[in-house]
């Protein structure tokens, strides 16, 4: 298939199928929606768009292509993103580093803003208030579904600028609003449909799930347990309050939300068997999938492996590569959910909400107290550790994977310093071949990969995360350099094969891209001169 030109693309972009809605538009903001749609289903899937370079290259001797879409085929436009990307980009010594951030900073805004309308836009009215005022669905790119874990990650990026755009600030807060919905409608369950009032249409995962608790199939495209996923949806509204200082998303909905999260937390805190009398205790989750692949469905009739009782940590039937667990006590998201319990325990304080704060403060100690008591091991050689799984009868998994968060992630999860020394160890263990099973080392890349692509392929969101808890320059500038040679289309993949003749995986994975500006950002706010030059003053948006 021949990729369409850029002038072509333009061109097809800037059409107005329907004169009179074009005029009309420019004084009704609701009819300005429909035809922006109209122009909009006019344009090329992304999907198709990502896997062709385009012109014009950039200026280095990469010459890597320019890959956003044409202004008028963006689901998502900000000025303030666009300086942004002008303010870095001028400054970078590397051009190919710089069109990669050229690419990858705004392609969340660009390709995944599937519907988002604010307060004054909503019409929909339901009787319990869902689905009510602002609202935005952000699918997580060549799939036309919304993870609650990859579209918090997709937008971290931009929250440091909702308080200087009200744009982006109504788009956050929509999206904290939808993802509240979500996990009213089915706590368990990780991936959703498009919004009822959004009509978007609906898509099917093409898979025979056996689950338990049932879900509605028209608001969930798939429903595997992941622990991480109701701690991005507390992240999402803490990472807005950190930046705005507004508490404006804590509404009877998201109230309705967290106290949902609670109660998974509860019936996932329990053990396997009765801790009195030993007999079986069916979990409330179950899953099982017909596959002749392991990772993809849980053992023992969807029960996944026994666990052990008063460990103070929550189970997650799946890791956020969406591979199943194999020992139930995932730590990098029990880590996770202790912070972020603990941060929303700050913020409804500050709302007035005291008793539900006390209760989420309590849960988030006792759960940080569970991972440093059963979380962290003895290996011969490395010494004291973080095991990536345990049961809580003396089991562990030793490993990382690339999906975050993982055990390399512990320090930007806010869980710890990266220099506290258990850390130090478990960091070392992970990026080494005879310590982690899933670091994979080749002759064209270098990092951690983990079961769900397999063992050829790396993911460079490992490499950026590696990068990003270094304080090391030449280590982070070797580590940019990396991701920049396997990404020759100007956008970074969910993986990439190791050795040299090896392919990728997703030309469209906004996750992904997210990190890689997430990190740009994160360089050249603490090491501008690895890519501003010597002298080079930091970059700080805030």
């Amino acid at each position: 298939m021949k990729a369409p030109s850029y002038s072509a693309l333009l061109f097809l972009a800037g059409l107005c199928l329907d004169q009179a809605l074009c005029s009309e538009a420019k004084q009704d903001p609701l009819v300005e929606a429909k035809a922006r749609a109209k122009i909009l289903a006019a344009c090329p899937a992304y999907e198709h768009y990502a896997r062709f370079p385009h012109s014009p290259p950039s200026l280095g001797p990469l010459k890597l292509p320019y890959q956003r879409p044409a202004k008028q085929c963006r689901t998502f436009v900000s000025p303030l993103v666009e300086k942004v990307i002008e303010d870095v980009t001028g400054r970078m010594v590397d051009r190919d580093l710089g069109r990669i951030f050229e690419n990858a900073f705004p392609n969340t805004l660009d390709t995944t803003v599937k519907w988002h309308v604010d307060e004054a836009e909503n019409t929909y009215k339901s009787h319990k208030g869902a689905w009510e005022g602002a609202q935005s669905f952000i699918v997580t790119g060549d799939i036309s579904a919304e993870w609650i874990r990859d579209s918090t990650n997709q937008l971290a990026q931009y929250q440091r600028l909702a308080k200087q755009d009200r744009k982006i600030k109504t788009l956050i807060l929509g999206a904290i609003a939808t993802q509240a919905e979500y996990v009213i409608a089915a706590p368990y369950c990780n991936a959703f449909q498009p919004p009822p009032p959004s009509k978007v249409k609906l898509s099917d995962n093409g898979q025979g799930d056996a689950v338990h608790p049932a879900y509605e199939p028209s608001q969930v495209f798939e429903c595997k347990y992941e622990l991480d996923s109701l701690a991005h949806f507390l992240s999402l509204a803490n990472q807005y309050h950190n930046h705005t200082g507004s508490t404006s998303f804590i509404t009877p909905r998201w109230l309705h939300a967290v106290n949902s999260l609670l109660e998974v937390l509860d019936t996932q805190s329990r053990s396997t068997f009765e801790p009195e009398t030993g007999e079986f205790v069916q979990q409330a989750y179950r899953f099982q999938r017909n596959t002749n692949t392991g990772t993809e469905t849980l053992s023992l009739a969807g029960n996944g492996n026994p666990l052990n009782y008063g460990t103070g940590l929550v189970r997650s039937a799946f890791r956020p590569s969406d591979d199943a667990t194999i020992f139930g006590f995932y730590i990098p998201a029990n880590a996770m959910m202790a912070v972020e319990l603990k941060r929303t325990a700050t913020i409804l304080n500050l709302a007035g909400k005291s008793k539900l704060a006390t209760e989420l403060q309590s849960r988030g100690t006792r759960i940080e107290k569970g991972v440093w008591e059963h979380g962290v091991v003895h290996h011969k050689k490395w010494g004291a550790v973080f095991a990536y799984e345990v049961d809580g009868y003396g089991s562990h998994l030793l490993m990382d994977d690339a999906n975050l968060p993982s055990l390399l992630s512990l320090p930007l999860l806010g869980f710890l310093r990266k220099e506290e020394g258990t850390y130090q160890s478990t960091r070392k263990m992970i990026l080494s071949k005879d310590g982690n099973p899933y670091f994979l080392s080749g002759s064209r890349f270098s990092g951690i990969g983990g079961p769900h692509v397999g063992l050829e392929n790396a993911w460079p969101m490992s490499v950026l995360v590696q990068a990003m808890t270094s304080d090391n320059e030449t280590e982070v500038k070797e580590l940019l350099n990396a991701v920049k040679k396997v990404s020759g289309l100007g956008l970074v993949h969910e993986s990439v094969g190791v050795e040299r003749g090896g392919g990728y995986t997703r030309s469209w994975f906004a996750w992904a891209n997210s990190v890689f500006a997430q990190s740009i950002l994160d360089v050249a706010e603490r090491m501008p001169e690895v890519l501003f030059g010597g002298g080079a003053k930091a970059y700080v948006i805030e």
